[in-house]
């Protein structure tokens, strides 16, 4: 028993004298070797080197990068896709033919569409000049009813460098299920 109580004045202390320490302003430093300046240092850091990579770090977000080096553009066979009609649920796909128009290579480093139901897919590998490819996007249109109008953000090495790409069409709402009892 007597060790028992020893053992709990022991932690008490310990904990007395790291709280004395962090109130003081000099943290955990002394005992853990890392101030938080430090560790914000630390993580900004990180994110410059994820700049480079893409990746932020802790989360799911990509940084996007300014294509660096000579501009080029970029001409979209269809700018804006109308979808018609379609049922709550559906998934409609679209691939956007694009030329590259300029006198250098194109290089798409980011596409983003304006919401997570709209997710497009778009070629990694530089067009060269006079070149073509394509975007494909595919909008989910569960628990999206009336009418839609999604937008691609496309970043890449042209003048402006970003550009924009367009879905709409209207969702027609699936049919409330009739109240029991009436």
């Amino acid at each position: 028993m007597e060790r028992n109580k020893q053992v709990q004045i022991g932690l008490l202390a310990l904990l007395a004298i790291l709280l004395i320490a962090n109130l003081t302003g000099g943290g955990f430093r002394n005992w853990f070797g890392q101030s938080e300046a430090e560790k914000i240092q630390e993580s900004a850091a990180a994110y410059n080197a994820a700049s480079q990579s893409g990746n932020i770090p802790g989360t799911n977000e990509n940084v996007v990068t300014v294509p660096a080096g000579p501009a080029t553009t970029i001409q979209y066979e269809q700018p804006v896709y109308d979808y018609g009609i379609v049922d709550e649920g559906e998934i409609v796909k679209h691939n956007y033919k694009f030329k590259n128009t300029g006198n250098e290579p194109l290089v798409i480093s980011n596409c983003k569409g304006s919401c997570g139901c709209t997710v497009p897919t778009w070629p990694k590998e530089p067009i060269p000049p006079g070149g073509e490819g394509e975007i494909k996007v595919e909008f989910n249109s569960k628990g999206k009813p009336g009418p839609q109008s999604k937008r691609v953000t496309v970043t890449a090495n042209t003048a402006p460098t970003e550009t924009f790409i367009e879905i709409k069409g209207e969702v027609k709402g699936k049919e409330q299920p009739a109240v029991k009892g009436q």
